[in-house]
Formats: structure tokens, C-alpha cells, sequence
């Protein structure tokens, strides 16, 4: 789990491994990290997992869920025919910028009986616009989870060459190192949103 810090660095919050990504896994984890000084949290931005979603509402209270425009569109995407991905990638991109083109777009799926792709867009559109309440210029970079997606792909690319690893404990170090890295390079390079307006 990363953020951004009120002085507009980024930094690693916290690192748990579980079995699933269940509504109790993460309502632990924002409990965890909120003993450890989490305060005032104003936008958390994910994929469209039902557990984050249910426990942002209960354990961050006041905060703001979003669902990640990439994750969306690929969500939606899986629910077409493959023939129509660019035609529809085109016009979600398009929808995805105000609630009444969506809102379009989603009578127009229902009229072309692409129900399976309708029932995904009505499921997630109070939570697709609500980076549009932050500063136009913060939104590119808080309507995604690229941010994290970074940092997972770091992970991977760093862990590949390792395989099978014998233990938790050694995967939970080696990850540990990685993020540390990545923290310090954040908290030592340019902000990543500037607050003020």
C-alpha cells in the first residue's frame, strides 16, 4: 500500500501478505496502518475488488473510493466481443472524462445487448469521477493505480530471478529491501502531487 503525504512526497504505507484481498484483510490493514499515525485520508484508489470497497466505507470513513480507469476499462473490455476492444476502449476513454457520457455509453451497450459490459458500468460509475473533486491537475494521477502498478512490476522484475523462494520470511525480506529503496527514492525525488491551489 503507497500514499501521498501532505508535503507531497509518496511513501510505502505498509506491506502484508494474505491469502485473499477479502474485506477483513483490508479493513485490518487500514487498522494497522491508522495505529501507525494514518490520519485524514481523503481518496483511496484501487482495482474494483469488493473487499477494498466495503472496507474503505467501514474503516476510512470520510474517505473517498475510486475505481482505477485502467483497471475499469479492462474489467468492461473482458465483457465484449474481442472484435469491439478498440471501438469501446475508444469510447469508454471518452465516457470516462463526465458521468453523462457514460451514462450515454451505457444506454448504448444496453441497446447493443452487451448486458454483461452495461451491468459493470452501472456497478462503478459513482466511483469512477471522484478524483474530479481534487485539483484538475492532480487527476491524471489519481484516477489509476500506475503509481502502485510501478511498484509491483519492480517487484516482479526484482523477484523473478530468485524463483522458488524457501520461506515467507524470505520473500517478506527481499520485497521489504525492494520497497525500502523505492520509498527512499521517492521521499528523496520531486513530489509527486503539489497541494497547493
Amino acid at each position: 500500500m503507497a500514499g501521498v503525504r501532505k508535503d507531497e512526497y509518496r511513501e510505502i504505507l505498509g506491506l502484508k501478505l494474505a491469502e485473499n484481498e477479502g474485506e477483513d484483510f483490508w479493513i485490518e490493514l487500514f487498522e494497522e496502518i491508522k495505529r501507525r499515525g494514518l490520519r485524514k485520508v481523503k481518496l483511496i484508489i484501487s482495482d474494483g475488488h469488493k473487499g477494498i470497497e466495503g472496507a474503505v466505507k467501514k474503516a476510512l470513513t470520510g474517505s473517498s473510493w475510486q475505481m482505477c480507469h485502467v483497471h475499469f476499462v479492462r474489467d468492461v473490455l473482458r465483457k465484449v466481443p474481442k472484435k469491439r476492444w478498440v471501438e469501446i476502449t475508444r469510447k469508454l476513454k471518452e465516457a470516462l472524462k463526465k458521468v453523462e457520457e457514460m451514462e450515454k455509453l451505457i444506454q448504448e451497450l444496453e441497446e447493443e445487448g452487451l448486458k454483461r459490459a452495461v451491468s459493470t458500468c452501472e456497478r462503478y460509475i459513482h466511483e469512477l469521477y471522484n478524483y474530479q473533486s481534487f485539483p484538475k491537475k492532480h487527476w491524471r494521477r489519481i484516477k489509476t493505480t500506475n503509481m502502485l502498478e510501478r511498484v509491483n512490476k519492480e517487484l516482479k522484475r526484482r523477484s523473478r530471478v530468485i524463483g522458488a523462494f524457501p520461506s515467507e520470511k524470505s520473500l517478506i525480506r527481499l520485497v521489504v529491501s525492494i520497497l525500502i529503496d523505492i520509498n527512499e527514492e521517492w521521499l528523496t525525488g520531486r513530489r509527486y502531487l503539489n497541494m497547493e491551489e
